[in-house]
Protein backbone atom coordinates (compact mmCIF):
# COMPACT_ATOMS: atom_id res chain seq x y z
CA UNK A 1 0.00 0.00 0.00
CA UNK A 2 0.92 3.66 -0.50
CA UNK A 3 1.13 4.75 2.82
CA UNK A 4 2.33 8.50 3.55
CA UNK A 5 2.68 9.73 7.83
CA UNK A 6 1.62 12.96 7.80
CA UNK A 7 3.11 14.18 11.49
CA UNK A 8 2.15 10.96 13.02
CA UNK A 9 -1.40 10.57 11.22
CA UNK A 10 -1.09 6.99 9.20
CA UNK A 11 -3.62 6.20 5.90
CA UNK A 12 -2.73 2.88 3.56
CA UNK A 13 -3.84 1.97 0.33
CA UNK A 14 -3.30 -0.23 -2.89
CA UNK A 15 0.51 0.40 -2.70
CA UNK A 16 3.73 -0.19 -0.31
CA UNK A 17 5.71 2.95 0.20
CA UNK A 18 8.99 1.90 1.81
CA UNK A 19 9.00 4.08 5.33
CA UNK A 20 12.78 5.27 4.60
CA UNK A 21 11.31 6.93 1.50
CA UNK A 22 8.77 9.15 3.86
CA UNK A 23 9.63 12.81 4.85
CA UNK A 24 7.10 14.75 7.39
CA UNK A 25 5.01 17.20 6.55
CA UNK A 26 7.15 20.91 7.67
CA UNK A 27 5.52 24.44 8.71
CA UNK A 28 7.14 26.46 6.50
CA UNK A 29 8.47 29.71 7.39
CA UNK A 30 5.34 32.12 8.41
CA UNK A 31 5.09 35.68 7.80
CA UNK A 32 4.06 36.13 11.07
CA UNK A 33 6.97 35.19 12.42
CA UNK A 34 9.08 38.00 10.06
CA UNK A 35 10.16 35.54 7.73
CA UNK A 36 9.87 35.30 4.14
CA UNK A 37 8.25 32.32 2.69
CA UNK A 38 10.38 30.93 -0.95
CA UNK A 39 8.04 28.90 -2.83
CA UNK A 40 8.15 28.88 -6.63
CA UNK A 41 6.36 31.11 -8.69
CA UNK A 42 3.99 28.63 -10.27
CA UNK A 43 3.04 27.37 -7.15
CA UNK A 44 2.33 30.56 -5.84
CA UNK A 45 -0.22 31.76 -8.64
CA UNK A 46 -1.37 28.43 -8.12
CA UNK A 47 -2.30 29.05 -4.81
CA UNK A 48 -3.67 32.30 -5.52
CA UNK A 49 -6.06 31.95 -8.52
CA UNK A 50 -8.39 30.12 -6.45
CA UNK A 51 -9.59 27.70 -9.33
CA UNK A 52 -9.74 24.17 -8.71
CA UNK A 53 -7.31 21.86 -11.19
CA UNK A 54 -7.11 18.40 -12.01
CA UNK A 55 -4.02 17.94 -14.32
CA UNK A 56 -3.18 15.56 -12.02
CA UNK A 57 -5.97 13.21 -11.21
CA UNK A 58 -7.05 13.44 -7.38
CA UNK A 59 -9.81 13.45 -5.33
CA UNK A 60 -9.23 16.11 -2.50
CA UNK A 61 -11.61 15.58 0.85
CA UNK A 62 -11.40 18.50 3.42
CA UNK A 63 -11.26 16.74 7.17
CA UNK A 64 -13.64 19.31 9.74
CA UNK A 65 -11.27 20.84 12.62
CA UNK A 66 -12.34 18.77 15.84
CA UNK A 67 -11.16 19.72 19.24
CA UNK A 68 -8.76 16.76 20.68
CA UNK A 69 -7.92 15.91 24.23
CA UNK A 70 -4.71 18.23 23.77
CA UNK A 71 -7.30 21.24 23.61
CA UNK A 72 -5.90 22.11 20.50
CA UNK A 73 -8.43 21.77 17.38
CA UNK A 74 -7.34 19.47 14.46
CA UNK A 75 -7.72 19.90 10.80
CA UNK A 76 -6.38 18.60 7.88
CA UNK A 77 -6.93 16.88 4.78
CA UNK A 78 -7.59 13.70 2.46
CA UNK A 79 -6.38 13.11 -0.49
CA UNK A 80 -6.97 10.08 -3.45
CA UNK A 81 -4.73 9.55 -6.47
CA UNK A 82 -5.56 6.62 -9.00
CA UNK A 83 -1.83 4.52 -9.23
CA UNK A 84 -2.65 4.80 -12.89
CA UNK A 85 -1.64 8.45 -12.89
CA UNK A 86 1.43 7.44 -11.08
CA UNK A 87 2.84 5.04 -13.59
CA UNK A 88 6.54 5.14 -14.05
CA UNK A 89 9.42 5.59 -12.04
CA UNK A 90 10.97 8.01 -9.62
CA UNK A 91 8.35 10.28 -9.48
CA UNK A 92 7.86 12.74 -6.61
CA UNK A 93 4.82 14.09 -4.71
CA UNK A 94 4.71 17.63 -4.00
CA UNK A 95 2.17 18.98 -1.58
CA UNK A 96 1.96 22.60 -0.94
CA UNK A 97 -0.40 24.51 1.34
CA UNK A 98 -1.19 27.66 3.38
CA UNK A 99 -4.08 28.30 6.11
CA UNK A 100 -4.88 31.90 6.34
CA UNK A 101 -6.84 32.96 9.67
CA UNK A 102 -9.77 35.20 8.64
CA UNK A 103 -8.50 37.54 11.66
CA UNK A 104 -5.25 37.95 10.12
CA UNK A 105 -5.33 37.78 6.43
CA UNK A 106 -1.79 39.20 6.26
CA UNK A 107 -0.04 36.29 8.30
CA UNK A 108 -1.08 32.71 6.62
CA UNK A 109 1.20 29.42 7.33
CA UNK A 110 2.49 27.64 5.13
CA UNK A 111 3.23 23.84 4.55
CA UNK A 112 5.08 21.56 2.12
CA UNK A 113 5.35 17.75 2.07
CA UNK A 114 7.20 15.23 -0.08
CA UNK A 115 6.46 11.95 -0.92
CA UNK A 116 8.70 9.94 -3.09
CA UNK A 117 6.89 7.15 -5.00
CA UNK A 118 7.72 4.43 -5.62
CA UNK A 119 8.26 2.62 -9.46
CA UNK A 120 4.04 1.41 -10.46
CA UNK A 121 3.54 -0.60 -13.56
CA UNK A 122 0.93 1.45 -16.06
CA UNK A 123 -2.13 -1.36 -15.41
CA UNK A 124 -2.34 -0.74 -12.14
CA UNK A 125 -5.25 -0.33 -10.50
CA UNK A 126 -6.87 1.45 -7.35
CA UNK A 127 -6.15 4.49 -5.63
CA UNK A 128 -3.04 5.81 -3.89
CA UNK A 129 -4.17 7.72 0.06
CA UNK A 130 -1.86 10.37 1.84
CA UNK A 131 -3.60 12.29 4.10
CA UNK A 132 -1.92 15.72 6.08
CA UNK A 133 -3.08 17.18 9.27
CA UNK A 134 -2.71 20.82 11.06
CA UNK A 135 -3.47 22.33 14.46
CA UNK A 136 -5.80 25.33 14.95
CA UNK A 137 -6.83 27.98 17.37
CA UNK A 138 -10.58 28.93 17.54
CA UNK A 139 -11.41 30.38 14.89
CA UNK A 140 -12.18 30.69 10.99
CA UNK A 141 -9.52 29.88 8.22
CA UNK A 142 -9.09 29.59 4.88
CA UNK A 143 -6.91 26.54 2.76
CA UNK A 144 -5.40 26.80 -0.33
CA UNK A 145 -4.22 23.12 -1.27
CA UNK A 146 -1.97 21.89 -4.38
CA UNK A 147 -0.28 18.83 -5.27
CA UNK A 148 2.39 18.45 -8.18
CA UNK A 149 4.35 15.63 -9.39
CA UNK A 150 7.90 15.70 -11.51
CA UNK A 151 6.01 16.42 -14.69
CA UNK A 152 4.35 19.44 -13.17
CA UNK A 153 0.74 18.12 -13.29
CA UNK A 154 -1.31 20.23 -10.98
CA UNK A 155 -4.22 19.16 -8.41
CA UNK A 156 -5.32 22.45 -6.70
CA UNK A 157 -8.51 22.47 -4.26
CA UNK A 158 -9.55 25.45 -1.44
CA UNK A 159 -12.05 25.34 0.94
CA UNK A 160 -12.91 26.75 4.55
CA UNK A 161 -12.44 25.95 8.07
CA UNK A 162 -14.68 26.36 11.07
CA UNK A 163 -13.00 25.35 14.57
CA UNK A 164 -15.77 26.90 16.85
CA UNK A 165 -16.46 25.53 20.48
CA UNK A 166 -19.39 23.94 21.12
CA UNK A 167 -21.86 26.23 23.68
CA UNK A 168 -20.61 23.66 26.49
CA UNK A 169 -17.07 24.31 25.81
CA UNK A 170 -16.65 27.98 26.21
CA UNK A 171 -14.73 27.54 29.77
CA UNK A 172 -12.35 25.67 28.10
CA UNK A 173 -8.66 26.79 27.60
CA UNK A 174 -7.37 26.33 24.39
CA UNK A 175 -3.52 25.41 24.26
CA UNK A 176 -3.61 27.54 21.06
CA UNK A 177 -4.50 30.89 20.70
CA UNK A 178 -7.24 32.07 18.51
CA UNK A 179 -6.33 32.42 14.77
CA UNK A 180 -2.94 30.30 15.61
CA UNK A 181 -1.70 27.54 12.93
CA UNK A 182 0.80 24.82 13.70
CA UNK A 183 1.94 21.69 12.29
CA UNK A 184 0.25 18.67 13.94
CA UNK A 185 2.59 17.23 16.81
CA UNK A 186 4.82 13.97 15.50
CA UNK A 187 6.40 13.94 19.46
CA UNK A 188 3.43 12.54 21.71
CA UNK A 189 6.12 12.35 24.42
CA UNK A 190 8.07 15.36 24.32
CA UNK A 191 9.17 16.90 27.59
CA UNK A 192 6.78 19.18 29.21
CA UNK A 193 7.37 22.43 30.08
CA UNK A 194 7.91 23.61 33.16
CA UNK A 195 4.88 25.02 35.67
CA UNK A 196 4.60 27.75 38.18
CA UNK A 197 3.68 25.50 41.17
CA UNK A 198 0.83 27.03 43.60
CA UNK A 199 2.39 28.46 46.65
CA UNK A 200 -0.81 29.58 48.78
CA UNK A 201 -1.70 26.31 50.07
CA UNK A 202 1.14 23.31 50.37
CA UNK A 203 1.02 21.05 47.08
CA UNK A 204 -0.35 17.70 46.65
CA UNK A 205 1.43 14.38 46.09
CA UNK A 206 -0.39 12.35 43.56
CA UNK A 207 -0.21 8.90 42.02
CA UNK A 208 -1.42 7.45 38.76
CA UNK A 209 -2.17 4.31 37.62
CA UNK A 210 -2.31 4.13 34.34
CA UNK A 211 -3.54 1.47 31.86
CA UNK A 212 -2.14 1.67 28.35
CA UNK A 213 -4.55 -0.26 26.35
CA UNK A 214 -6.52 0.23 23.37
CA UNK A 215 -10.33 1.54 23.43
CA UNK A 216 -10.67 -2.30 21.48
CA UNK A 217 -9.69 -4.75 24.08
CA UNK A 218 -8.82 -7.15 20.75
CA UNK A 219 -6.70 -4.87 19.32
CA UNK A 220 -3.00 -5.87 19.00
CA UNK A 221 -2.36 -2.70 18.48
CA UNK A 222 -2.53 0.32 20.91
CA UNK A 223 -3.78 3.25 18.53
CA UNK A 224 -2.62 6.84 18.14
CA UNK A 225 -5.61 8.05 19.07
CA UNK A 226 -5.87 5.84 22.26
CA UNK A 227 -1.91 7.22 23.06
CA UNK A 228 -2.94 10.87 23.17
CA UNK A 229 -5.92 10.56 24.89
CA UNK A 230 -4.28 8.58 27.95
CA UNK A 231 -0.88 11.20 27.47
CA UNK A 232 -3.28 13.94 27.22
CA UNK A 233 -4.50 12.71 30.73
CA UNK A 234 -1.11 13.15 32.07
CA UNK A 235 0.02 16.09 30.31
CA UNK A 236 -3.90 18.04 31.97
CA UNK A 237 -2.62 16.90 35.30
CA UNK A 238 1.41 17.30 35.21
CA UNK A 239 0.37 21.05 34.11
CA UNK A 240 -2.22 21.15 37.19
CA UNK A 241 -0.35 23.99 39.33
CA UNK A 242 -1.48 22.82 42.46
CA UNK A 243 0.06 19.21 42.07
CA UNK A 244 3.98 19.68 43.59
CA UNK A 245 5.05 15.59 43.48
CA UNK A 246 3.99 13.04 40.83
CA UNK A 247 4.44 8.99 41.12
CA UNK A 248 3.56 7.58 38.34
CA UNK A 249 2.47 3.40 37.12
CA UNK A 250 2.22 2.68 33.74
CA UNK A 251 1.00 -0.73 32.85
CA UNK A 252 -0.82 -2.60 30.54
CA UNK A 253 -3.61 -5.27 31.73
CA UNK A 254 -3.27 -7.42 29.02
CA UNK A 255 0.10 -8.34 28.83
CA UNK A 256 -0.23 -7.86 32.99
CA UNK A 257 2.96 -6.42 33.75
CA UNK A 258 4.54 -2.58 35.07
CA UNK A 259 6.01 -0.99 31.61
CA UNK A 260 7.52 2.35 33.33
CA UNK A 261 7.51 3.37 37.28
CA UNK A 262 8.30 6.90 38.43
CA UNK A 263 8.39 7.57 42.23
CA UNK A 264 7.63 11.11 44.01
CA UNK A 265 9.40 13.02 41.34
CA UNK A 266 8.43 16.79 40.99
CA UNK A 267 7.43 16.35 37.00
CA UNK A 268 6.39 13.50 35.12
CA UNK A 269 9.13 12.51 32.48
CA UNK A 270 7.36 12.34 29.12
CA UNK A 271 10.35 10.77 27.25
CA UNK A 272 11.02 8.14 29.13
CA UNK A 273 7.27 7.35 29.24
CA UNK A 274 6.87 6.64 25.74
CA UNK A 275 10.86 4.80 24.95
CA UNK A 276 8.90 2.60 27.82
CA UNK A 277 5.55 2.36 25.68
CA UNK A 278 7.73 0.86 23.11
CA UNK A 279 8.34 -2.30 24.82
CA UNK A 280 4.45 -2.86 24.23
CA UNK A 281 3.60 -6.11 22.13
CA UNK A 282 0.03 -7.00 22.37
CA UNK A 283 0.20 -9.45 19.58
CA UNK A 284 2.22 -11.67 21.18
CA UNK A 285 0.78 -13.87 23.68
CA UNK A 286 2.91 -15.53 26.46
CA UNK A 287 2.13 -19.52 27.08
CA UNK A 288 2.59 -18.91 30.58
CA UNK A 289 -0.08 -16.34 30.48
CA UNK A 290 -2.21 -17.72 28.52
CA UNK A 291 -1.78 -20.90 31.40
CA UNK A 292 -3.06 -19.20 33.98
CA UNK A 293 -6.86 -18.68 34.92
CA UNK A 294 -8.01 -15.36 35.05
CA UNK A 295 -4.35 -14.09 35.27
CA UNK A 296 -5.60 -10.34 34.65
CA UNK A 297 -7.64 -10.29 37.69
CA UNK A 298 -4.94 -11.52 39.80
CA UNK A 299 -2.29 -8.80 38.21
CA UNK A 300 -5.15 -6.67 39.07
CA UNK A 301 -5.65 -7.62 42.30
CA UNK A 302 -1.70 -7.68 43.09
CA UNK A 303 -1.36 -3.94 41.41
CA UNK A 304 -4.33 -2.74 43.95
CA UNK A 305 -2.55 -4.54 46.86
CA UNK A 306 1.16 -2.85 46.12
CA UNK A 307 -0.16 0.24 45.53
CA UNK A 308 -3.25 0.97 47.49
CA UNK A 309 -1.98 -0.97 50.13
CA UNK A 310 1.81 0.09 50.43
CA UNK A 311 3.65 2.71 52.80
CA UNK A 312 3.78 5.29 50.72
CA UNK A 313 0.50 7.84 51.53
CA UNK A 314 -0.21 10.16 48.69
CA UNK A 315 -2.80 13.10 49.04
CA UNK A 316 -4.98 11.19 45.89
CA UNK A 317 -4.50 7.94 43.85
CA UNK A 318 -6.14 8.09 40.47
CA UNK A 319 -6.60 5.26 37.81
CA UNK A 320 -6.60 6.29 34.58
CA UNK A 321 -7.18 4.05 30.73
CA UNK A 322 -9.68 2.75 28.88
CA UNK A 323 -12.24 0.02 30.33
CA UNK A 324 -10.51 -2.86 32.26
CA UNK A 325 -12.81 -5.98 30.72
CA UNK A 326 -11.75 -8.91 32.57
CA UNK A 327 -13.77 -12.75 33.29
CA UNK A 328 -13.73 -12.37 37.13
CA UNK A 329 -13.43 -9.15 38.86
CA UNK A 330 -11.28 -8.30 41.99
CA UNK A 331 -12.37 -10.70 45.08
CA UNK A 332 -13.34 -8.66 47.83
CA UNK A 333 -11.39 -10.24 49.95
CA UNK A 334 -8.33 -9.13 48.12
CA UNK A 335 -9.69 -5.44 48.24
CA UNK A 336 -10.47 -5.93 52.08
CA UNK A 337 -6.79 -6.44 52.73
CA UNK A 338 -5.69 -3.50 51.24
CA UNK A 339 -7.15 -2.28 54.72
CA UNK A 340 -8.45 1.40 55.28
CA UNK A 341 -7.01 3.90 52.92
CA UNK A 342 -6.01 7.21 54.64
CA UNK A 343 -6.53 9.64 50.62
CA UNK A 344 -9.06 9.78 48.00
CA UNK A 345 -9.21 7.57 45.33
CA UNK A 346 -10.30 8.38 41.69
CA UNK A 347 -10.90 6.61 38.35
CA UNK A 348 -10.92 8.66 34.71
CA UNK A 349 -12.28 5.93 32.82
CA UNK A 350 -11.45 6.97 28.64
CA UNK A 351 -14.32 5.51 26.75
CA UNK A 352 -15.22 6.80 23.64
CA UNK A 353 -18.26 5.30 23.35
CA UNK A 354 -19.88 4.69 26.73
CA UNK A 355 -23.29 3.93 25.69
CA UNK A 356 -22.07 0.36 24.12
CA UNK A 357 -20.35 -0.31 27.30
CA UNK A 358 -22.66 1.61 30.32
CA UNK A 359 -21.69 -1.14 32.68
CA UNK A 360 -18.67 -0.63 35.51
CA UNK A 361 -15.29 -2.31 34.86
CA UNK A 362 -12.90 -4.31 37.25
CA UNK A 363 -10.92 -0.87 38.27
CA UNK A 364 -14.21 0.59 38.86
CA UNK A 365 -15.71 -1.99 41.20
CA UNK A 366 -12.70 -1.49 43.04
CA UNK A 367 -12.58 2.18 43.39
CA UNK A 368 -16.17 2.22 44.34
CA UNK A 369 -15.16 -0.56 47.20
CA UNK A 370 -12.85 2.39 48.73
CA UNK A 371 -15.70 4.45 48.20
CA UNK A 372 -13.93 6.66 45.18
CA UNK A 373 -15.17 8.26 42.41
CA UNK A 374 -15.18 7.65 38.85
CA UNK A 375 -15.30 9.95 35.95
CA UNK A 376 -15.90 9.06 32.14
CA UNK A 377 -13.56 10.67 30.08
CA UNK A 378 -15.77 10.97 26.31
CA UNK A 379 -14.55 14.20 25.37
CA UNK A 380 -12.03 17.19 26.00
CA UNK A 381 -14.67 18.66 28.64
CA UNK A 382 -15.05 16.27 30.47
CA UNK A 383 -11.26 15.67 31.48
CA UNK A 384 -11.37 19.35 31.95
CA UNK A 385 -14.11 18.70 34.28
CA UNK A 386 -12.82 15.86 35.71
CA UNK A 387 -9.46 16.91 36.99
CA UNK A 388 -11.04 20.46 38.46
CA UNK A 389 -13.54 17.90 40.39
CA UNK A 390 -10.56 15.35 41.74
CA UNK A 391 -8.48 18.52 42.85
CA UNK A 392 -11.61 20.27 44.14
CA UNK A 393 -12.01 16.78 46.52
CA UNK A 394 -8.04 16.22 47.28
CA UNK A 395 -7.54 19.26 48.58
CA UNK A 396 -10.56 19.83 51.20
CA UNK A 397 -9.62 16.11 52.17
CA UNK A 398 -6.17 17.41 52.84
CA UNK A 399 -7.08 20.13 54.42
CA UNK A 400 -9.78 18.30 56.53
CA UNK A 401 -6.97 15.76 57.49
CA UNK A 402 -4.44 18.51 58.52
CA UNK A 403 -7.21 20.34 60.46
CA UNK A 404 -8.41 16.73 62.12
CA UNK A 405 -4.52 16.30 63.13
CA UNK A 406 -3.94 19.99 64.86
CA UNK A 407 -7.38 19.31 66.56
CA UNK A 408 -6.00 16.08 68.16
CA UNK A 409 -2.92 17.87 69.09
Amino acid sequence: MFCSNLCGRLLCTALTLPAALLNAQSLMTSSSLGGAVRMLPSDTAILEVQEPRSDLPCTVSPVKPTLGFDLKFHAGYEVSVPLKDLAGSDNMLTMVFRVTPESQHDEPAYFVHRVRVPSIESDASGNAYLQGEFELGEGKYHVDWMIRDRADRVCSWYWDADAALAPRDKQLALTLAPGAVDAADSQQFRDEPPVERAHSEPPLSVKVLVNFAPQDMHSTTLQPLDTSALVSILRTLAREPRIGKFSLVAFNLQEQRIIYRQENADRIDFPALGSALESLNLGTVDLKRLAQKNGETDFLANLIQREIGGDDRPDALIFAGPKALVDENVPAESLRDVGEVEYPVFYMNYNLHPQTQPWRDAIGRAVKFFKGYEFTITRPRDLWAAVGEIMTRAVKFKNGRRASAAASQ
